[in-house]
């Protein structure tokens, strides 16, 4: 069972930023992780849990990035989040699955979400539609 811990995340910039989000907190077996920003509004959060059913196990990720603006109101500058990207992702494993069917599914997801694999980057990226 892994120790809720620092993850560390690297962006897409020209030149790459990795991003360090602490651990949070622990809720109902939901681990979170935070980036800790200047204003905490504003911290991008990533949240994990595993959960057992009578036939799987299921295996959720959850990631939010806001974005804060500054809202100046008779003179009073206030940071407001203006929008927030979500991302959700579930992994179904049957209980008779083998850790290395498993390392498969994870990888091959994985490598579904690279620049290279035009047909999903493109569509997430890009904002193109599947045709």
């Amino acid at each position: 069972m892994p120790q809720l811990q620092a993850l560390t995340l690297t962006d897409r910039q020209k030149s790459p930023v990795a991003h360090t989000f602490q651990p949070e907190s622990i809720s109902q077996n939901v681990g979170s992780v935070v980036e800790n920003k200047d204003v905490p509004i504003g911290n991008p959060r990533y949240s994990l849990s595993l959960r057992q059913t009578s036939k799987a196990y299921k295996g959720t990720l959850k990631f939010a990035v806001p974005v804060v603006v500054t809202q100046t109101i008779n003179g009073v500058n206030t940071p407001v989040v203006a929008r927030t990207s979500y991302v959700n992702c579930e992994f179904e494993f049957d209980k008779t699955s083998s850790e290395q069917e498993r390392k498969d599914v994870v990888g091959m997801f994985q490598s579904s979400l690279a620049p290279g694999a035009v047909l999903v980057n493109d569509m997430l990226v890009k904002l193109q539609g599947v045709y």
